[in-house]
This record gives C-alpha cells, sequence and structure tokens, in this order.
C-alpha cells in the first residue's frame, strides 16, 4: 500500500506539490494523472526519496523509501528521465545493477524476455528507439521481483503495439496482486489499463476514484432549453445540480435527462430541448485539469 499524506513541496515561493493526499491499493493499477508540470514526477520523487518533501509524508507499506530493507526487492521503479551507457548491450545494463539487488545474471535474461527485448539483449542500447529504452528501463524495475511498481510516463515512446502490450503486462501484475502507480499526462493511454485514478493539476487534487465512478461522471451530462430561462435557472439551482449557461439553455452535468425531466414536469415547466450528451472520458479529465497552477514552473525543476 502506497500512502500520501498531506504531502507539500516548494521551491521558494511556489508550491510544486500542494497538501496531495491518496492511497494506491494492492492488486489494482493506479492511473497517478495530470498534464505536464502537474507535480507527478515531484510527487514521485518524494515518494522515492530523491526528493525531501517540505511537509507531510509518503510511505510504502507504512514506511519512507529510506527505511525500507533490501529496497530493489521491494519497490520497482522507472521514472521518465532514465539513463543508460551507450555503449552497454541491454543485458549488462542489467548486470550492472543485478548484484545491487541480489539477482544472478539468469534473472537478467529472464526480465529481457519478459519486456521483449530478449533478441536485442546483445545489442548496445546507444542504437536501441525511445521504446526500446521504456522497455529496458521496465525490465530494470522488474530485476527484484518487487510487490510495488512506480512508473513514471511508461508509454511514452511506444507505438500502438506496445502500448497494448505494456497494458496486459500491467493486468498481469495487478492480478498478481501487485501494487502498481502509473504516471500519465494522457489519460487515453492508459484509461484501458487503470482499475483506480488520482488526477492533480498546479500540484493539487482535482480528483480521486475509480475509473468506473469517473466514466459514470463522464455519461451524466445533460442540455436543457426552455423559452422560461429565468425559471428553469431557479429550478436548477433549487436542485444544486451544477449547471452551466451553454446558448439558449444550459447544459447540466452529474444527471440523466430522465432526471431533469421529471424535475421540469413536476415544476410545470415546458421544455424546448433536453439531450444527454455523450462526453468522452478524455474531455472530463480534460476538464478537471483545465486549471493550471504554480507547479507548472517547477516541475522541469524537480525532475
Amino acid at each position: 500500500m502506497i500512502e500520501i499524506a498531506n504531502l507539500t513541496k516548494t521551491f521558494g515561493p511556489v508550491r510544486a506539490v500542494d497538501d496531495l493526499s491518496f492511497s494506491v491499493r494492492p492488486g489494482a493499477v493506479t492511473g497517478f494523472l495530470g498534464p505536464n508540470g502537474a507535480g507527478k514526477t515531484t510527487t514521485l520523487r518524494m515518494l522515492l526519496g530523491l526528493v525531501t518533501p517540505t511537509s507531510g509524508s509518503a510511505t510504502i507499506d507504512g514506511r519512507t523509501y529510506d527505511q525500507i530493507d533490501d529496497p530493489g526487492r521491494v519497490v520497482g521503479a522507472a521514472l521518465e528521465a532514465a539513463s543508460f551507457h551507450p555503449g552497454r548491450t541491454a543485458r549488462d545494463h542489467l548486470r550492472v545493477y543485478a548484484p545491487h539487488v541480489g539477482v544472478s545474471d539468469a534473472r537478467c535474461d529472464e526480465v529481457l524476455e519478459m519486456v521483449g527485448l530478449a533478441e536485442a539483449r546483445k545489442r548496445r542500447v546507444g542504437g536501441f528507439s525511445l521504446g526500446m529504452r521504456q522497455r529496458l528501463g521496465l525490465a530494470t524495475t522488474l530485476l527484484g521481483d518487487p510487490p510495488v511498481l512506480i512508473l513514471d510516463e511508461p508509454a511514452n515512446g511506444l507505438d500502438p503495439g506496445g502500448i497494448r502490450w505494456l497494458r496486459e503486462l500491467l493486468r498481469y501484475f495487478a492480478a498478481e496482486g501487485r501494487t502498481v502507480l502509473v504516471s500519465s499526462h494522457v489519460l487515453s493511454e492508459v484509461q484501458q489499463s487503470v482499475d483506480d485514478v488520482v488526477i492533480i493539476a498546479g500540484g493539487r487534487m482535482v480528483h480521486a476514484s475509480s475509473l468506473e465512478e469517473l466514466a459514470e461522471q463522464a455519461s451524466r451530462s445533460v442540455e436543457v432549453v426552455s423559452p422560461d430561462r429565468d425559471g428553469l435557472a431557479r429550478l436548477l439551482s433549487g436542485r444544486r445540480w451544477s449547471a452551466t449557461e451553454h446558448g439558449a439553455g444550459f447544459d447540466v452535468d452529474g444527471v440523466t435527462a430522465a432526471e431533469v425531466g421529471a424535475a421540469a414536469f413536476a415544476a410545470g415547466l415546458e421544455l424546448h430541448a433536453l439531450t444527454q450528451r455523450v462526453v468522452e472520458l478524455e474531455d472530463v479529465f480534460l476538464e478537471l485539469t483545465r486549471t493550471g497552477g504554480p507547479a507548472d514552473e517547477h516541475e522541469e525543476v524537480a525532475a
């Protein structure tokens, strides 16, 4: 279990992460989502002990990263800025890390097979594509067969086939009962992989739920028009429904057309249009994150 509690990080006058709290449960893939500069990498670096929090805590099974004995066998982490010696082969890259994790060369071959790089194990990393480097970074995290995986933008550079492969691998890990936290700035890349979503913007939490609950929010939006615009506004306000003006009427979120129609009928309100809108999940994500924040300026600094 990963626990982020009231986590805050400031860089001078700027709050890159602002009182952030969420948990990541075992046996599920959690998408940690937000636009570039939202504070995702800073949060992950605090979780991994690479950046010191200004306040709050980030723990794995109740311990900070520096309190974990043999962390390579507990946490596998691949941050976006992973680096490789261009002159080493893929296998030799893993062999450098294997003694630190306490595994054999045979395990290096196993994880290369697992990430689809078995045939490229003797190739020098300097000639790898971005997608191949992403796979090698993932192989490095898997050396110690850790129960907790923390991956920063793992789909970056992967082609459609690679994204499908990653999706299946993450689902496999979750089915084994592992805790999987995956960051991304594009919901569509991970929405078929994740069970839960944590969405931040400007270093602050804007949404946390299961993906199913977020999808329900996406599907519940109604466009309604009445010749009695003021009466309709009073009805929506009285019901405490979230409504915004749109053209001749209102967009109402979190309700169905049946609910709005029934309320209008009971109030004797004439309607000229009542339309259940189909809202894409990505549109909901963009709406939740459309307001930027101070973290935008410092994500690169933290990285």
